[in-house]
Parts: C-alpha cells; sequence; structure tokens
C-alpha cells in the first residue's frame, strides 16, 4: 500500500459497510451467547431462558441479514433504513420493556439499558453514513 492511499480517507459508503458489519458481529455474538449459555446468562441477569433463547434466535437471524447487507458493494438505501429502524425500534422496546415488563436482576438492569445505548449508537451512526452517501428517504 502506497503512502497516498494509506492516507486516503474512507469514503462514506465503506463506512456504512463498516457499521453494518459491526452491528451484524456484535449482534451474531450476543445471539450465540444467548443461545450457547442461556440458562447462566439468564440466572446472571434475572431473566428468563425462554426469553433468550427466542431473543437469540431472533437475533442470529437478524444479524445475518444485516452482515448480508453489509458484505453487498453497494448496500440498498431501503435495505440500510429498515436496519436503522429496526435499531431504534429495537433500543426504545427494550428500554420499554424494562420499565413496564422486566424484572431483572441488578445486572440485568444494568445490562439491558446498556445493549440499548449500542444499539442506538450502531443506528446513529449508520444514519450518518447513509446520509454521507446521499442515500434519502
Amino acid at each position: 500500500m502506497s503512502v497516498t492511499q494509506a492516507r486516503t480517507p474512507a469514503s462514506p459508503r465503506v463506512w456504512l459497510r463498516r457499521w453494518l458489519t459491526l452491528d451484524a458481529v456484535v449482534t451474531g455474538g450476543n445471539a450465540l451467547v444467548y443461545l450457547a449459555a442461556a440458562g447462566p446468562v439468564g440466572r446472571l441477569l434475572g431473566l428468563d431462558t425462554g426469553l433468550l433463547v427466542g431473543l437469540g434466535a431472533f437475533l442470529l437471524g437478524y444479524a445475518a441479514v444485516v452482515g448480508w447487507l453489509a458484505s453487498r458493494r453497494e448496500p440498498a438505501t431501503a435495505a440500510v433504513w429498515c436496519v436503522i429502524e429496526a435499531n431504534v425500534a429495537w433500543s426504545v422496546a427494550s428500554l420499554v420493556a424494562l420499565a413496564l415488563w422486566l424484572d431483572p436482576d441488578a445486572p440485568g438492569a444494568v445490562w439491558i439499558p446498556a445493549q440499548a445505548a449500542v444499539v442506538a449508537a450502531f443506528a446513529a451512526l449508520q444514519y450518518r453514513a447513509l446520509r454521507a452517501t446521499g442515500g434519502q428517504r
């Protein structure tokens, strides 16, 4: 790689694909932990094992779709908007569930808003990169 190539900033499309890839990796890793260790994780967080298995299965599928989208040279704008909106919805739903439905132990009460914040950050970063590519709604 030449010095010029090393100093050339990544294009917005490259950043978009990077944020989608990171989202897919983190989400997929979370899904695998929920599926492989639902019992111990459920006991740690004070959450139902069945809930974690269901979430893990859903998240694994979601991660696969986001990973596939990230692998495209030019991710479809409409599909990226769907990912952004899904991430925002997940963040809001996590906080609503914590406030109205879930009764986790202390680690779960920390984990739920923390993961919601990470997912919201993915949405913000993806939104910023998509807008920089000219991806309008």
